[in-house]
């Protein structure tokens, strides 16, 4: 009887011979490079720093593309795009001590996001590690530490010969569910000590999925093909397992409106019969959810912003459907389902029967009538007109970068994404600088499609200097900055609790002159020609940047 673990793949006579006689000149780094195109990357984020030389040398003997950003934090922006639009695991490679700690709060985003990014640091000589207080260049008492409660795992080479495996297994770490960061950190002498190391060929680092043990999603077909008043909330979860044809199937099936959270946007037809679309922020919407009697939700863990800022409290039976153990039941007890979104959505589509019912359209067109009402009589016409103009201009296929911006808040809510996995913000840990850097690294994932950013005056400000990333490799993508001369969300935040906001106006330099000096085109526009300049600057191939002069609103919270 031959058992899985007896079979060992027999290397052939060519993969010997090259495992005997490795190409001279090669180091640590060829190592780290090497495992890289082995488990399957082609681009690497990052930039260079001395202990770091080791790997970013490798780079020029391997057929790997290296894209260079001019700040840590912006490099990890970018590499978490690619890892959305992608679903692969995207290499930043980072050099020591200030280097690596810049990339914290992009790391921190891509935890929150579910992004898979492999972040391979350097380290001080391995002489240096154990928390003595060497003198190295760079040296932290435990470097690890700074990351280990932001990324999913933390891997640790000592010799060159642990760099393969512990690349490897943070490449499954990254990819499996839920997706997330990960960090690597090799010394600097580890990556530049010659080494007579074969190769490094093809490696195994396939994830398993969460499969739905079959006894919970029996139960859950039960409630939905029994309730009165189902719903489905469906989060980033449906659009990381790419999901939404079954979402689709499912809610159709059942006849139960669906509401997508900011995660989640595109994951349900906009304008779908049954799409309650993604006006969480409005009390109509949340009344409608916690009246189900049954509430389907699906790979969302129902944070601050899924919740109207914890606001919401069903009524009815909740079923979670979350390969985030993490978030099962973090908020709202349910029947709780740890799985991939996709499997359980299939799993309930074998055995949830067609459920009619005439209401639930008319229910959920009364809802965004109320809801339409209610933003009407708020005076936000331009905010509205500007939202749509966006839109218009934006190709249906073409993906898009959120800052945290007052727009952006806007179109959390009311925003057709049109397709799945084309809208991303930074909702999920809300720091600024995440829009522009990260549209560069959608656009190097898929170079075939132009890529919008979307900044105020103040998030852009953290970005400016990767205006000459864009130049340098010629990546398609239009940057809108909306500037209304400070940090308008914060502005309106401290206007209504104290009566006046302090320390929210900001001196900016001239955006269209300063993209210029880039060599970047770029223009002025108003909210009657956004749709038209838009459109153009997306037409055209290379980065741009289209500057909007407006005082933006947001509509009244109903949180509060």
């Amino acid at each position: 009887m031959t058992h899985d673990h007896d079979l060992v793949l027999r290397p052939t006579e060519a993969q010997t011979a090259a495992a005997l006689d490795p190409p001279p000149g090669r180091n640590g780094g060829d190592l780290v490079i090497e495992t890289l195109a082995g488990l399957g990357a082609t681009t690497v984020f990052g930039l260079p720093g001395q202990h770091a030389l080791g790997m970013f040398d490798a780079l020029r003997r391997s057929t790997l593309r290296y894209v260079g950003l001019r700040v840590e934090n912006n490099a990890g922006f970018a590499a978490d795009a690619y890892g959305r639009i992608t679903g692969e695991a995207a290499p930043l490679l980072l050099s020591t001590g200030p280097g690596a700690l810049m990339s914290l709060a992009a790391l921190q985003e891509a935890a929150a996001a579910s992004a898979p990014v492999l972040a391979i640091g350097s380290q001080v000589p391995a002489a240096g590690l154990g928390g003595g207080r060497h003198g190295y260049l760079h040296e932290l008492r435990d470097q690890q530490a700074s990351f280990r409660d932001i990324v999913k795992s933390v891997h640790t080479v000592r010799t060159a010969s642990q760099i393969p495996s512990a690349i490897a297994a943070a490449w499954e770490s990254a990819l499996s569910a839920p997706h997330g960061p990960v960090w690597v950190e090799v010394p600097q002498d580890v990556l530049l000590a010659p080494t007579s190391l074969p190769v490094v060929t093809a490696v195994d680092a396939t994830p398993h999925e969460p499969v739905p043990r079959p006894e919970l999603t029996a139960v859950a077909a039960h409630l939905l093909a029994n309730a009165e008043r189902p719903a489905i909330i469906a989060g980033g979860g449906v659009v990381r397992s790419d999901a939404a044809g079954k979402l689709l199937a499912l809610a159709e099936r059942l006849n139960a409106p669906v509401v997508t959270t900011f995660g989640g946007k595109g994951a349900f037809p906009w304008e779908h019969p049954l799409s309650l679309r993604s006006w969480l922020e409005d009390r109509h919407t949340t009344d409608f959810l916690e009246d189900a009697d049954v509430l389907l939700v699906v790979g969302s863990g129902l944070g601050e912003l899924s919740s109207n800022y914890h606001t919401f409290a069903p009524r009815g039976r909740v079923v979670q459907i979350e390969a985030d153990l993490g978030k099962l039941e973090s908020n709202h007890p349910a029947l709780g389902i740890h799985a991939d979104a996709r499997l359980a959505l299939s799993a309930l589509l074998e055995t949830v029967p067609e459920r009619p019912d005439g209401t639930a359209a008319g229910r959920v067109a009364d809802v965004l009538a109320a809801v339409r009402e209610r933003i009407a009589g708020q005076d936000l016409g331009l905010e509205q007109r500007i939202v749509a103009a966006v839109r218009d201009a934006l190709p249906d296929e073409s993906p898009s970068f959120w800052d945290m911006t007052i727009l952006a808040y806007w179109a959390w809510s009311a925003f057709d994404a049109r397709r799945p996995n084309t809208m991303h913000s930074a909702q999920g840990a809300g720091g600024l600088g995440y829009g522009f850097p990260a549209a560069l690294g959608a656009a190097a994932a898929d170079p075939g499609r132009p890529v919008l950013a979307v900044s105020g005056d103040g998030g852009a400000m953290y970005s400016i200097a990767e205006l000459a990333t864009a130049k340098q490799y010629g990546l398609d993508v239009t940057w809108l900055i909306v500037d209304d001369g400070g940090y308008g969300i914060l502005r309106e935040y401290m206007t209504d609790a104290f009566g006046e906001a302090t320390g929210t106006e900001l001196a900016r330099p001239d955006f269209v002159a300063l993209a210029q000096s880039f060599g970047v085109p770029a223009l002025r526009t108003t909210p009657e020609t956004l749709r038209d300049d838009l459109a153009a600057s997306l037409a055209q191939p290379g980065p741009s940047v289209v500057v909007l002069p407006a005082l933006l609103r947001m509509f009244a919270p109903t949180h509060l």
